[in-house]
């Protein structure tokens, strides 16, 4: 019977150990989604600013 409370410990540890490995995936996983739509966002808001990232022209020495 001793046994059997300590393979069932272990097996309600390990599932455990999923459980928690499992959330800490999703939370990166949610956190790169985030910063990947967030990149989206700011690529298409500069897209549409009148104002240029560089320069047209070279400046005049």
């Amino acid at each position: 019977m001793y046994e059997y409370e300590i393979q069932q410990y272990r097996s309600a540890e390990l599932i455990r150990r999923a459980d928690e490995a499992r959330l800490a995936r999703e939370v990166v996983r949610a956190r790169r989604a985030a910063r990947r739509r967030e990149r989206q966002g700011a690529a298409e808001a500069e897209s549409h600013t009148p104002r240029q990232r560089r320069p047209r022209f070279a400046r005049v020495a």
